[in-house]
């Protein structure tokens, strides 16, 4: 009686266990779909920013890198293709302080997410990011449009490449051949003792000036760039390849290889090897962009080779990148003086 009791028990117990599970199973990524999304795409966002999006399948997911305006390019926190073909991409601040106690040290984070709902036509999108308003009250929302970038081609052959007829670009006396990018901005540059020297000072006590970048009237394609540069301690800049990829500028003398170190496409690609002089020394850089591939040399020592980039940085004026563009400075981040600026174009 007790074995057939035990027996009951353990059949009743198993056909229990079976049934209070739930089973799921793995649903394929709908590849007709999504492949319609994969690949580089660069947008423009309303009010004039650019911005950028890498989609690629993995093993069984979506991932994906983005840019939006400025800062870095970054990986997203989630990406999914819902029911309806609309694309949708997750941006998550997970440190956003919310509460601080007396010593205004934080007592309340919230990890906040705002989000991308994207459709495609044809070889372009269309959007809308979704913000949640910091008081929790809503969200707001930012229109984009985007065009999907072809691959980048192969890398030029340095050795055979053809120049032309170099250009001064500053003439060690005045800004004759630049201009503010935004004129309703400050201008912080101005020439000192044969250099161009940007000091984008705040008052103290008054309202916060905005400065601006200054930009050539000219605008190039393919081209060498030779310089000179002078970063203070602690301070920042950058130089605009065709107003499209940033070469980092930045006190980062003995830091770790960075792609935001001195020399990098900022946050795009890491130089090979730290070749950055201290803060306050003349720098040399020597900056090549040809068929969507840089060379930057540093202080006479190659830190990037040829090698391509995908997309604009952050802080691009345009999101064309097979469109001429000027050469600019970056001018609201901190004192740093530059020189016997060169431009030399690529002839094809």
């Amino acid at each position: 009686m007790k074995t057939t009791f035990l027996c009951f028990a353990l059949l009743l117990g198993t056909f229990l266990f079976n049934s209070c599970q739930v089973k799921t199973e793995e649903v394929p990524l709908p590849k007709t779909d999504i492949t319609e999304f994969l690949g580089h795409w660069t947008i423009d966002i309303a009010g004039g920013q650019v911005g950028w999006i890498d989609v690629r399948q993995e093993d069984n997911y979506l991932d994906a890198d983005i840019l939006w305006g400025g800062g870095s390019v970054l990986p997203v926190s989630n990406i999914f293709l819902a029911k309806d073909h609309v694309l949708t991409i997750h941006r998550t601040n997970p440190n956003v302080v919310r509460k601080r106690d007396e010593n205004n040290n934080p007592v309340r984070t919230q990890m906040v997410t705002s989000w991308l709902e994207i459709v495609k036509s044809g070889e372009t999108i269309d959007g809308i990011l979704l913000s949640p308003r910091r008081n929790g009250l809503g969200v707001d929302t930012t229109e984009f449009a985007g065009v999907k970038l072809p691959p980048v081609p192969p890398a030029p052959d340095m050795a055979s490449l053809k120049f032309g007829t170099p250009v001064t670009l500053f003439n060690g006396k005045d800004l004759t051949g630049w201009r503010l990018i935004n004129e309703k901005q400050t201008n912080g540059f101005k020439v000192i003792d044969g250099t161009l020297v940007n000091d984008p000072v705040q008052p103290e006590g008054g309202p916060r000036v905005s400065f601006g970048n200054l930009r050539t009237e000219q605008e190039f394609e393919d081209f060498n760039l030779k310089l000179e540069v002078n970063v203070p301690a602690g301070s920042n800049s950058g130089v605009y390849l065709r107003g499209m990829y940033e070469i980092q500028v930045v006190d980062s003398y003995k830091r770790n290889l960075d792609p935001h170190n001195m020399g990098a496409v900022y946050s795009r690609i890491t130089p090979i090897v730290a070749a950055e002089k201290p803060a306050g020394e003349w720098q040399t850089m020597d900056m090549t962009l040809c068929n969507r591939h840089i060379t930057v040399i540093l202080n006479g020592i190659k830190i990037i080779d040829n090698q391509p980039v995908y997309g604009p940085t952050g802080g691009a004026m345009k999101s064309d990148v097979f469109a001429p563009g000027p050469i600019y400075l970056q001018g609201d981040h901190g004192k740093v003086a530059y020189r016997n600026i060169v431009l030399t174009p690529i002839v094809k």
